[in-house]
């Protein structure tokens, strides 16, 4: 492919906090498989409201590297805040997001870059299939993968690994936000991107620094994968969700206090009292239940309907 200085072939996006000993390194690294390659690049640091010295250690690589460029934010926002500025900065045709820990390896990008220029892919995620963390984070990791395959239908072993790769569509096309960056594979499928791919990459032991994620990021994780779940098949049509449950359950209590109004009328030979029933009271929550989901629903499409982005819709080719 050939060179053109105002559109890099390759992005690599690097959110960091507190880094500072790591980036020197790994700015080299990147530049020496680059330069290896005959690629042309640019390496993008967001310094998610780093407390150390991370901002002035990258001013001092830009000074010494032209393809380098950074972005500081003046409070921590999260990772999925720091990928989703990194993406809209973006300049190259393929973007690849790496930790700036270390543990990623700059080897991988080649291959990586291949797989979506050459065969096409849409995403490739990394599979750190051996892994150096202790057994209190592979085990859930293990859990929240498996829950997350179930759920999405993405055959991926590894979604949470930092180092992926994507064609320039994906990235200028979804939204990362909240906590969203451990689910992009699952936003670009509902987006439309389908040729989803794993490539098994190599995980290195942390040198520097501490890991800045605890085990509250699985909760999180769960929570999160419901909500992104629920928003990319309902999102545009929130009454096909809250309508029907909550019409389901109004018919059927409305079926049960009918029987119960039969049976008082007819063949409740002792006169019991309604208030002394105890179906009338299920019956009678049953249909508030239902009343109240079909009133979200509704309530939820009109807020749909009023949306600015109701008929923003990805095209894919255009003639």
């Amino acid at each position: 492919m050939e060179k053109n200085s105002l559109t890099p072939q390759i992005s690599v996006v690097i959110p960091l906090l507190n880094e500072a000993e790591s980036l020197p390194e790994l700015s080299q690294w990147i530049d020496k498989v680059c330069l290896d390659n005959n690629f042309s690049y640019e390496i993008l640091f967001i310094d998610d409201g780093s407390t150390d010295n991370s901002w002035e250690v990258i001013t001092e690589l830009k000074e010494k590297n032209s393809n380098i460029r950074g972005i500081s934010f003046r409070r921590n926002y999260g990772k999925s805040a720091a990928l989703n500025v990194g993406f809209e900065a973006t300049k190259g045709n393929v973007i690849i997001t790496m930790d700036a820990d270390l543990q990623d390896s700059p080897d991988e990008i080649p291959d990586l870059y291949m797989m979506i220029t050459e065969e096409g892919y849409d995403l490739v995620s990394g599979w750190k299939k051996k892994r150096y963390d202790p057994l209190t984070k592979t085990i859930p990791t293990k859990f929240f993968n498996g829950a997350t395959r179930y759920m999405s239908g993405i055959k991926l072993n590894d979604f949470n690994c930092g180092l992926k790769a994507y064609s320039k569509d994906v990235v200028k096309s979804i939204e990362v936000y909240g906590e969203m960056h451990r689910y992009i594979p699952v936003i670009a499928k509902w987006a439309g991107f389908t040729k989803i791919g794993e490539k098994v990459v190599k995980h290195q032991e942390r040198k520097y620094g501490v890991t800045k994620f605890g085990l509250e990021r699985f909760i999180n994780g769960f929570l999160d994968l419901f909500s992104i779940s629920f928003i990319g098949k309902f999102g545009k049509r929130p009454m096909h969700f809250f309508g029907t449950i909550g019409t389901l359950m109004f018919f059927i209590g409305a079926l049960f206090a009918l029987y119960i109004g039969i049976d008082k009328l007819f063949f409740d030979t002792n006169a019991t009292l309604l208030a002394n029933r105890t179906g009338f009271y299920i019956s009678l929550t049953a249909m508030i239940i239902g009343f109240q989901l079909f009133l979200a629903g509704f309530l939820g499409e009109m807020i749909a309907r009023n949306s600015s982005s109701r008929n923003n819709y990805l095209i894919k080719n255009k003639i």
